[in-house]
């Protein structure tokens, strides 16, 4: 854990969680403030993608009334740097019962935490 104490890490990994639940709701304003500008994601279906995709995608989602419900477990993060997390944790997609193991790389960029890389790989 590094030089936080148990309580400053417990408020940390919390605030993390919080932030991978509201990009989870993809609303576009909040993906468009959380993701840094040099995004990157390796997605659970092998492709890769940035954050302008991400947010066309996120565009043309809201367009169909379309969204996505997960249940997340086993969230953990660790502390890389004091500027730099590692948040690791599993999803269930209900809308088909897919299950994925994912991590995030969150920084801190003046005084707001951003996502700067995610993946998800299949849990089979």
């Amino acid at each position: 854990m590094g030089g936080e104490s148990l309580l400053e890490h417990s408020a940390l990994e919390a605030h993390i969680f919080n932030l991978e639940m509201r990009l989870m709701r993809y609303v576009y304003e909040e993906m468009e403030e959380l993701l840094t500008e040099d995004f990157l994601e390796f997605g659970s279906s092998g492709r890769s993608f940035d954050k302008q995709m991400e947010l066309n995608a996120v565009k043309a989602m809201k367009s169909a009334n379309h969204s996505i419900q997960y249940t997340v477990t086993d969230f953990k993060i660790k502390v890389l740097s004091a500027d730099i997390v590692l948040a690791t944790y599993q999803t269930l997609r209900h809308i088909d019962g897919n299950r994925s193991l994912r991590s995030s790389i969150w920084k801190l960029n003046h005084g707001s935490w951003q996502m700067t890389f995610h993946q998800g790989t299949p849990k089979t």
